[in-house]
């Protein structure tokens, strides 16, 4: 496959990949009955939108210009606002519930994207390609810590409920 080809496939694989994550947040936003796991995962999909903006204007400028635009920084989570919102969680939702099943999925989504993107990240020639990819690949890290570490705290949560600690 030409590279060029290969580009633009990347480039419409990754806005799919962006509008179902979105539409995975959004959804599970709706049916949360907690009111902070609302609150991340309609964060989540807020952040969705950004990267099919982000991904949108790349590939527009791919296919006028073929050539990748500058990476721009992406902003980070409110690292106080999310702490908060995680120990809300813990007390609000059961681990075995609707939420915990909507985090575990949500963390399959982004390693998807960590791993869509950090391949291209290494194959790409160009260096704005590869920044462009590093980029989405470091924030795409961040949600999956944030997911990871809340599916952990759960877990251990269930674990100390059920007593299926073996000491």
């Amino acid at each position: 496959m030409e590279q060029k080809d290969k580009t633009v496939d990347v480039l419409k694989t990754a806005i799919l990949l962006e509008r179902r994550g979105k539409a995975f947040y959004t959804q599970a936003a709706r049916q949360s009955e907690s009111k902070s796991a609302k609150k991340i995962f309609e964060m989540m999909a807020e952040e969705e939108e950004a990267h099919i903006d982000f991904l949108v204007k790349q590939f527009k400028n791919y296919q006028t210009n073929h050539e990748f635009l500058t990476s721009e920084e992406h902003h980070e989570e409110d690292e106080t606002v999310v702490q908060i919102l995680t120990e809300k969680i813990k007390n609000e939702i059961s681990a075995a519930g609707f939420e915990a099943a909507a985090i575990s999925a949500a963390i399959d989504f982004e390693n998807r994207a960590i791993e869509i993107y950090s391949k291209r990240a290494k194959e790409a020639t160009d260096p704005k390609e590869k920044d462009t990819y590093r980029m989405l690949a470091d924030w795409e890290s961040t949600h999956h810590n944030l997911l990871y570490k809340l599916n952990e705290d759960l877990k251990e949560q269930i674990w100390d409920d059920n007593n299926f600690w073996p000491f």
